[in-house]
Order: C-alpha cells, then sequence, then structure tokens
C-alpha cells in the first residue's frame, strides 16, 4: 500500500462528503421560502442514514460477491473480515476501508440528488422511508452491476469512470419519474415562483464545485497522471459550461444571470467520461450539450421537466 494515495484517497472521500451539505444549500436557495427548512434536511437526514445502511449491508451487496451480475452478497456486512492494514480486491495501493468510506460518499450524495424533485410533493417521513428503500432496490444493484467485479454492465464494456451511470442517471430518472407521477406542485401556473435565497444558491454551486474534484480525481483511486487528467478535465468543464450559459444567456435575454443551471450541466455531463479523451475534445462536447440544454429550457413542450416542475428548470 502507499501512503501518499491512501492519504489523496481519503481528502477525496472529504470532498464528495462535503457536496451533501452544498447541495443541500443549492437546491435550499432554488426553492420557495416555505419549502427552505424540508428540503435542507432531506439532504442533512441522508448523510446519516446513508452512512449507517452503507456499513451495516450496503458496501456487502454492492462489491461483496456475485449473484448473477446483479447484486452482491453479505460477506461483509457490518464490515465482518475488513481488516485495517489490508488492500481490499478493487485498489491495491489504498486500505480496503479507504476504498470503502469513498464509496460510502458515492451512496450519501446519490439519493440526496433525488430530493430538488420532491419539493413541495412529498412529506419528509415518506421521503424518508422511500430514500432508504431506493438505495436497496436501485444503488446498491446498479453499483454492483457498473463497478462490481462480474457485474452484468462492467462485463459487456459499460464505460463508468466517476459515476455518470451509477449516480447521476439512476437519480435523474428517478426524480424525473416522481415529478412525473406526484403531479405538480401546489399552486404551480397559480403562485408566482420566486428563488428563496440567490446567494445560497451560489454558496451550494461552488461547494458542489469544490467537492467534484474530489469526486473525479479520486475516481482514479490513487494519485497518479489519470487523477491529474480527471481532475483538470473536471475544471475544463465547469469552466466551459458556465461560460457558454452565460454566453447563451446574453444572446437570448440581453444579460447574464447569476443562477446558472450550466455549470453543474458540466459537472454532470463529465462524470462518466472524464478519463477518456482529449480536453479539447471535452471541452466542445460541453459547449455542444450546454447549448442544447439552454434552448430546451426554453421549450415547454420538449422536456417534461418543464410539465413537471422540475427545480432546476423552472428556477431558468
Amino acid at each position: 500500500m502507499n501512503t501518499g494515495d491512501t492519504a489523496f484517497m481519503m481528502i477525496c472521500s472529504a470532498l464528495v462528503f462535503f457536496m451533501t451539505p452544498g447541495l443541500a444549500f443549492f437546491y435550499g436557495g432554488l426553492v420557495r421560502r416555505k419549502n427552505v427548512v424540508n428540503t435542507m434536511m432531506a439532504c442533512v437526514s441522508i448523510m446519516g442514514l446513508a452512512v449507517v445502511m452503507w456499513v451495516a449491508f450496503g458496501y456487502s451487496l454492492a462489491f461483496g460477491g456475485n449473484y448473477g451480475g446483479i447484486i452482491g452478497d453479505f460477506r461483509w456486512a457490518f464490515l465482518h473480515g475488513i481488516n485495517m492494514s489490508e488492500a481490499g480486491p478493487y485498489a491495491d495501493s489504498i486500505p480496503h476501508l479507504v476504498y470503502i468510506a469513498f464509496q460510502m460518499m458515492f451512496a450519501i450524495i446519490t439519493p440526496a440528488l433525488i430530493t430538488g424533485s420532491l419539493v413541495g410533493r412529498m412529506k419528509f417521513k415518506a421521503l424518508f422511508f422511500f430514500i432508504a428503500l431506493w438505495s436497496v432496490v436501485v444503488y446498491y444493484p446498479l453499483a454492483h452491476m457498473v463497478w462490481g467485479k462480474g457485474g452484468l454492465l462492467a462485463t459487456i464494456g459499460s464505460v463508468d469512470f466517476a459515476g455518470g451511470n451509477v449516480v447521476h442517471i439512476s437519480s435523474g430518472i428517478t426524480a424525473l419519474t416522481l415529478a412525473i407521477l406526484l403531479g405538480r406542485r401546489k399552486g404551480y401556473n397559480k403562485v408566482a415562483y420566486r428563488v428563496h435565497n440567490i446567494p445560497f444558491v451560489v454558496l451550494g454551486a461552488s461547494m458542489l464545485w469544490f467537492g467534484w474534484f474530489g469526486f473525479n480525481a479520486g475516481s482514479a483511486l490513487k494519485a497518479d497522471g489519470l487523477a491529474a487528467h480527471a481532475f483538470m478535465t473536471s475544471a475544463i468543464s465547469a469552466g466551459v459550461a458556465l461560460l457558454s450559459w452565460m454566453l447563451l444567456d446574453v444572446i437570448m435575454d440581453k444579460k447574464p444571470t447569476l443562477v446558472g443551471a450550466s455549470t453543474y450541466t458540466g459537472w454532470c455531463i463529465r462524470w462518466s467520461g472524464c478519463r477518456f479523451g482529449s480536453h479539447y475534445t471535452r471541452g466542445r462536447f460541453r459547449t455542444d450539450l450546454v447549448s442544447l440544454y439552454h434552448w430546451s429550457v426554453g421549450q415547454p413542450d420538449l422536456l417534461l421537466w418543464c410539465q413537471t416542475d422540475q427545480t432546476e428548470t423552472e428556477n431558468r
């Protein structure tokens, strides 16, 4: 094992953990005043729930053993058999516990991303139990299929370096589905919507941006050139996305807006492939997709988000 890699991965784990409070500020700033506390409480409560579930059985189901390429087993339930001084099967230069901790941060931020679509639609108690059930039924099996030994999607060549599939597609599809099934929020199209606190949005976005460096670079599982490549890609993606959105804002609305969903768009786009291709290719890719996203938000009949009152698009 390598002490430098171990220190690097512990720092990256802390950075990813920092993203969930950032998400609480980000969502809390975007919603209406009456929903702020409930929205932030949803994110914070997941920080406790996900940790307990991950240690109890989540990590073992996601990364222990293999049943049909779909799910693991309970060999590491409650961290049974995990030695603090031994490397695990997924990274040979860091302790197994450090790898478990890093993956645990993914298990926290992923369900927290869903909460933005449930603002004003679901009571806290129902949300809490839904997140627990969703983690078992969706996240753990998907993490195993993509990242686990013998996982179904891994064996057919699925590419997911830093969670584009496991984290963002799973949470995004779930959020969209829930928004459609639960329907519009009360007062939609009847009461004027106002962003509660723009400084909260900027603070949360900055915390997310900061944490995402650890999210992507840490996915290399060691402090090497690949980590540096992912780190630089992260900076380029967010920067290009932010400037692209500002430019399109000026073109379409004659002025840039501080609540820029584009930076978040750039982060999401880069997750799966931030280790692949040139920096120029990825920068161009982000510019094109942000342009498409900016245009689509203005088309009320194009995206279901616009009809189901998704938080991010509503605030555009």
